[in-house]
């Protein structure tokens, strides 16, 4: 009996190192991203498979006893819910991921209210088998336990509807409230490094070179019985070479490499699209689209990229630190953009108080348009939309942009930015810039599609810059307080 009883203690410990190491992972994964992304991706393949392994347990017992398989799959639910999407994640499948987190998080909701629906039944049969065989018992008269169907709130038409009724909607504002707590708790603060280095704010320079080839002269006797096809005795022939190459750093600052001054050694760029209800926001999203882009723009200014793109909430967004944020994130689609007061409050302060930029694009429909400046209308009330000239610095540096590329004008043929306190605190493309940086490259020529990737890389080199300089500045204010 002893001996039982030690195997169990110690397999209670060895289940709560497991569940603690799995909550360690979950937090660094979710938030911190401290430890190695293939140590996520073990784990996620260990959950699913495990997950697998229990709903298989479970289902054995499917006709002897029920509960057995609920309480399996209970436990494999938020196993599978994780490890989908940590394995989705770790190979840059976005779609897929976002896929998993919602059709996990039904799964998750449904699971709990089903565990709240079975026990409030089980406890209201209890009230009434007790109460059929000990109709005076004084301790079960009418009480205000909300197990109880005769509780005095439940009324007396329909108690039992009312009970369920009740049950439900305290469970889903008890589940929304987590949600929203676990998206915002304090300490829960996300960061992104600029990539250390430097460079320079300039146009890449077309270097020409000029060879000058002189043809061969000849002296000829013209009475010779031979005949030359002479050409001019001074006939000259100009070769011009262009070779489009970078003479500089692309960046801001001092420092090794193509980057910025304020960055780190880890730091990259990233390519980090916004989620939002309404719409298709996931429009050419991760492998195929925004990651052809962030690629391209490694090869266009050599700063280190991170390994894939990723999308955030826009609340997730307002968890980003107050200096180390992103500079720009992308908003595209076709149809309806809708956001709350809050999510509006949020994108308020990504702009004023973290200096970030928002990178707006056209998917497909003249309602975007509407929508989109709509949108922006809310957020920056106090600044209107001006066509950006071609001259302007983001459409010179580092590339020059002579005309605006696009892959068809949804919403006209001009990029419209919003300016602000000497900066573009927005950039909208009209015309689905990302389907010119997708596989296929939307049958455009491939002239479109270069400058669409050269017109990507000025956008979000811009925002880079833009937020270097102004780190910098929050530096020195530091240091001088």
């Amino acid at each position: 009996m002893a001996q039982l009883a030690l195997n169990l203690k110690s397999k209670n410990i060895q289940a709560a190192i497991a569940m603690l190491a799995w909550c360690i992972l979950l937090v660094d994964w979710a938030y911190m991203q401290i430890l190695p992304e293939t140590v996520h991706l073990i784990v996620g393949v260990g959950e699913i498979g495990l997950g697998c392994y229990l709903i298989y347990v479970g289902s054995k017992h499917w006709d002897i006893k029920q509960i057995i398989f609920w309480c399996c799959f209970s436990i494999a639910a938020p196993m599978l819910w994780h490890g989908s999407i940590a394995v989705t994640d770790y190979f840059g499948l976005e779609m897929l991921r976002a896929f998993a987190a919602r059709v996990g998080l039904v799964v998750v909701f449904f699971t709990g209210l089903g565990w709240v629906i079975w026990y409030t039944e089980v406890r209201s049969k209890w009230f009434d088998q007790a109460r059929r065989v000990d109709p005076d018992a004084a301790e079960l008269a009418p009480s205000w336990n909300p197990m109880d169907p005769l509780a005095p709130y439940y009324g007396r038409k329909s108690p039992k509807l009312n009970q369920s009724l009740t049950g439900f909607t305290g469970y889903s504002i008890i589940f929304l409230l987590v949600c929203i707590l676990l998206s915002s708790i304090d300490g829960c603060t996300r960061f992104y490094d600029l990539p250390a280095g430097g460079g320079e704010q300039q146009t890449v320079a077309q270097v020409v070179k000029v060879q000058k080839i002189i043809r061969k002269r000849y002296v000829v006797n013209p009475f010779s019985a031979i005949s030359f096809d002479m050409p001019e005795i001074d006939d000259t022939q100009l070769e011009l070479e262009e070779i489009t190459r970078h003479n500089y750093k692309i960046g801001m600052g001092e420092g090794e490499g193509a980057g910025f001054a304020s960055g780190t050694s880890g730091g990259k760029v990233g390519f980090i699209r916004l989620e939002y209800s309404g719409g298709d926001w996931n429009q050419d999203m991760g492998v195929g689209g925004d990651l052809n882009m962030l690629i391209k723009y490694f090869e266009l200014t050599q700063q280190h990229v991170k390994e894939k793109t990723e999308s955030v909430t826009v609340s997730q967004l307002g968890t980003y630190d107050a200096i180390r944020c992103p500079p720009v994130v992308y908003i595209t689609g076709q149809r309806s953009i809708s956001m709350s007061n809050n999510e509006i409050k949020i994108l308020q302060e990504y702009i004023n108080d973290k200096h970030g930029m928002i990178f707006g694009d056209n998917g497909g429909s003249r309602h975007f348009h509407n929508q989109f400046v709509s949108m922006m209308a809310r957020v920056m009330p106090d600044v209107r939309p001006v066509p950006i000239p071609l001259d302007d610095v983001i459409h010179r540096v580092p590339f020059q942009i002579p005309y605006l590329p696009y892959v068809a004008p949804h919403g006209g043929k001009e990029a419209l930015g919003w300016f602000k306190d000497g900066r573009w605190i927005c950039y909208y493309h009209p015309g689905d810039i990302g389907d010119a940086w997708a596989d296929g490259h939307a049958g455009v020529t491939a002239e479109i599609w270069n400058a669409c990737y050269q017109l990507g890389a000025n956008v979000i080199n811009y925002a880079h810059a833009e937020h270097h300089k102004w780190r910098e500045a929050q530096k020195r204010k530091e240091d001088e307080e």
